[in-house]
């Protein structure tokens, strides 16, 4: 698995911490510096919605303005989000399986993981 997140953020800690009640280990990686490739955001935009990949309450959107991004296409909302790792919803998290969890929903993470 591949989490990607920021020691910054609280909810990412408390995913972090759930996830390693279970026992269950991931690749770390700072979203501020290593963002999701284009590839991983690509199949986060088909799993999930667009909706769902905006960290609508960091300082990189509220810059942008929210009527921006909508406006933009998903070609370019996908390219802003791989260039600024503080645009994506964190924690970011791509399973084993493929599956991909943005944000830390615990009983979403539980049908997704088990535990």
């Amino acid at each position: 698995m591949k989490f990607y997140g920021y020691s910054g953020c609280s909810t990412c800690r408390k995913a972090l911490q759930w996830l390693a009640a279970r026992d269950l280990h991931a690749q770390m990686l700072d979203i501020t510096q290593t963002p999701p490739s284009l590839a991983e955001l690509e199949l986060a935009l088909a799993q999930l919605g667009r909706k769902r990949l905006f960290n609508t309450s960091g300082q990189s959107y509220r810059a942008l303005g929210s009527a921006t991004v909508q406006a933009l296409d998903d070609r370019s909302a996908l390219a802003a989000l791989a260039a600024d790792g503080k645009l994506i919803k964190r924690p970011f998290l791509i399973t084993s399986g493929g599956a991909i969890l943005t944000g830390f929903k615990e009983q979403e993470w539980q049908e997704a993981l088990g535990g």
